[in-house]
C-alpha cells in the first residue's frame, strides 16, 4: 500500500518512538507543504501505488451507473458481524438525572404550596400574587442549576455527557428568563391590583422602596441580555470574546438576585426552606470553586505548558504543538477539547476551544486551528516557548462512548480536528467522510490515508460546493446509503459547521439511526 507523507511519517516515528524534540520540530519547519502537493494531485515521490484503484481512500463524485449512487474506488467490503462493545453507558444517569432535578423543582414549589393557608387566594390580586411566587421559587431554582452545569466540574460532564448538558443548558437558560420575566409581570400586577395603582407606578414605586429591588433589577436586565445575545443569529454577529465575556456575567445574577430573595422573598424562611435554599446555594458555589479555580490552577501547576511550535497546515490552517511536563499524567482521550489561553501580551484574556488533532501522548499534544479573525490569526505568529494555561479536558467525544462494533466519522472543515485524533482509536472497518469545499482545504489528508491503512479503515472525500451534484447527495437517505449501507448498525461521530451537523442528523434520523449511536461534539455551554 502507498506510503504516507513524509510530515506524518516522522509524526509517526516521534510518537511511538520518542527521541529529541527539538529535531522534531525542526523537522516539521522543513518539511514541504503537503496541501501543495494534494491540491495539484501530484503523487508522493516514494508512492508508485498512487493510481491504486483499492486504495483506501478517494475524492468522491456522483454516479449515474454505479448501485450506489457514487463513483466507487474500491469494491464492496464483506459485513463484520454486529455484535456491541462493552460501552459505557450513560442513560441510567441521564434518568437519575432528570429525576433529580424535577424533585428539587417539586421541592421549591412545594414551599409555596405548605405555607399557604386554603382559602387565602380569593381574588384576581391574591392569584397574581401566587403565581408571581410560584414562578419566582421555579427562577431562583432554576439559576442555580443552570449555574451548576456552567461549573464545569469534570465528574458532571463524565456523568451526563456534553451534548445533553449543552441542550438542557439552552433549555433551561430560556425558561429560567421566562419565569423570571413572569415572576416580575405577576408581582407587579398583583401588588397594583392591591394598591388599585397603575401597573408602572406601583413597578417603579416596589423598586424603589423595597430591599435589594435595584440589584434584583438589574440581575434581570443581565439575565435578559444574555437570551438575547444567545440567539443563533445574534451570537454569529457578535465576535467570540465578546460573547463570552457577556455570557460570564451570568455569576453576577447569582450575586445580586439572591440578596433580594433572602431579603424579601417570601417562602423562603421556613423551617425546610432555611436548609433547603442554603444548601443549594452551597452546592453550586462549591462546584463553581472546584470546577473554575482548583482543578484549572492543579491543572497548570502540575503540567507547566507551553507553545513547543506551530506549523502550517496549508491556507489558513496551522497546527499548535504543546510541550508540558507530566503529559502521560494528563486524563485526555481522542475526541476531547480544551480551553486554551496562550499568554502573549495582546491574547493572554482570551480563552478558546479547541480539540486535540492527535491522540494525546507523553511527549506533547497538537490543536490545529483556522484562522476566522484577529485572535486567531496571530496565534499562527508564537513562539515556541509562549505560556499556555489550559483547562479540561472536556467532552466525551470518544471511542469509549460506542455503543456498536463499527463507527462512521463526519467531518467538515475544522472539524476534522478531533475527527482525526478519534480515528487512532477507533476498531476496524471505521469510514471517514471528510467534506470540504476544495481539494485544498483537505487537511491531513497524508495522516487520514496512513491511519486508514494502519487500522483497516476507509476515508471518503466529498469535495464540491453545497449546490454540486455530490455534496448535494451526500446528506440524502440514498446518498449515505450508498456510501455506508450499513449506517444504522454504526455509531456516527460528527464534527463541523451547525448546517452540516444539522443535515447529517436530519438523514440519519430518516434513516432510524438511534440517539443513542450519534456522538456530537459541542465546544461550548
Amino acid at each position: 500500500m502507498a506510503q504516507g507523507p513524509p510530515t506524518f511519517q516522522t509524526f509517526q516515528d516521534q510518537r511511538y518512538e520518542p527521541d529529541d524534540d527539538s529535531q522534531f520540530f525542526a523537522d516539521l519547519r522543513s518539511m514541504p507543504d503537503e496541501d501543495d502537493r494534494w491540491a495539484s494531485q501530484e503523487p508522493w515521490p516514494e508512492d508508485p501505488n498512487r493510481d491504486d484503484p483499492y486504495r483506501r481512500s478517494d475524492i468522491l463524485i456522483e454516479s449515474q451507473t454505479d448501485p450506489t449512487g457514487w463513483k466507487a474506488s474500491g469494491p464492496a467490503q464483506p459485513p463484520i458481524p454486529d455484535d456491541r462493545p462493552p460501552a459505557e453507558a450513560i442513560s441510567g444517569n441521564r434518568l437519575l438525572t432528570v429525576m433529580l432535578f424535577f424533585a428539587g423543582l417539586a421541592t421549591s414549589v412545594a414551599l409555596w404550596l405548605f405555607e399557604t393557608q386554603s382559602g387565602e387566594i380569593g381574588d384576581t390580586a391574591s392569584l397574581m400574587l401566587a403565581a408571581g411566587r410560584i414562578t419566582g421559587l421555579i427562577g431562583g431554582y432554576l439559576l442555580f442549576i443552570q449555574l451548576l452545569m456552567m461549573s464545569r466540574v469534570s465528574w458532571l460532564e463524565e456523568w451526563v455527557g456534553a451534548r445533553d448538558l449543552l441542550r438542557w443548558h439552552r433549555w433551561l437558560g430560556t425558561s429560567l428568563t421566562v419565569f423570571v420575566l413572569a415572576h416580575v409581570v405577576f408581582i407587579v400586577y398583583g401588588y397594583a391590583l392591591t394598591a388599585e395603582t397603575g401597573v408602572v407606578e406601583q413597578g417603579w414605586t416596589i423598586i424603589t422602596t423595597l430591599p435589594e429591588m435595584l440589584s434584583a433589577t438589574a440581575a434581570t436586565i443581565i439575565l435578559v441580555v444574555i437570551s438575547l445575545i444567545s440567539i443563533r443569529g445574534a451570537r454569529a454577529k457578535l465576535p467570540y470574546e465578546l460573547w463570552h465575556l457577556i455570557h460570564l456575567t451570568g455569576y453576577l445574577v447569582l450575586l445580586l438576585g439572591y440578596g433580594h430573595q433572602v431579603a424579601t422573598g417570601a417562602n423562603l424562611s421556613g423551617p425546610f426552606a432555611s436548609i433547603f435554599w442554603p444548601a443549594l446555594t452551597a452546592l453550586v458555589i462549591s462546584a463553581l470553586v472546584w470546577g473554575r479555580l482548583v482543578e484549572p490552577l492543579w491543572l497548570n501547576l502540575r503540567h507547566k505548558f507551553e507553545v513547543a511550535e506551530v506549523v502550517s497546515e496549508g491556507g489558513n490552517t496551522f497546527s499548535i504543538y504543546i510541550d508540558g511536563k507530566k503529559l502521560e499524567k494528563l486524563p485526555a482521550q481522542a475526541g476531547q477539547f480544551m480551553r486554551w489561553r496562550f499568554l502573549t501580551r495582546n491574547g493572554w484574556w482570551q480563552s478558546h476551544p479547541f480539540s486535540l488533532s492527535a491522540a494525546p501522548n507523553s511527549q506533547w499534544l497538537r490543536l490545529t486551528v483556522t484562522a476566522v479573525g484577529g485572535h486567531t490569526s496571530r496565534l499562527g505568529t508564537m513562539k515556541p516557548g509562549t505560556p499556555v494555561w489550559a483547562e479540561g479536558p472536556f467532552g466525551v467525544f470518544t471511542a469509549q462512548r460506542r455503543t456498536r462494533r463499527r463507527a462512521l466519522l463526519i467531518a467538515g472543515g475544522s472539524g476534522i480536528a478531533p475527527i482525526r485524533a478519534l480515528l487512532e482509536d477507533m476498531p476496524p472497518d471505521t469510514i471517514v467522510i471528510y467534506r470540504a469545499s476544495r481539494p485544498d482545504e483537505l487537511v491531513f489528508r497524508g495522516e487520514l490515508e496512513e491511519l486508514a491503512e494502519q487500522r483497516d479503515a476507509w476515508v471518503r472525500y466529498i469535495v464540491g460546493g453545497r449546490n454540486d451534484p455530490g455534496p448535494r447527495r451526500l446528506f440524502t437517505p440514498d446518498g449515505l446509503l450508498g456510501l455506508v449501507p450499513d449506517v444504522s448498525r454504526r455509531d456516527v461521530y460528527l464534527c463541523g459547521p451547525p448546517g452540516l451537523v444539522e443535515a447529517a442528523v436530519g438523514t440519519l434520523r430518516d434513516l432510524d439511526v438511534p440517539d443513542s449511536q450519534l456522538h456530537l461534539d459541542p465546544f461550548e455551554f
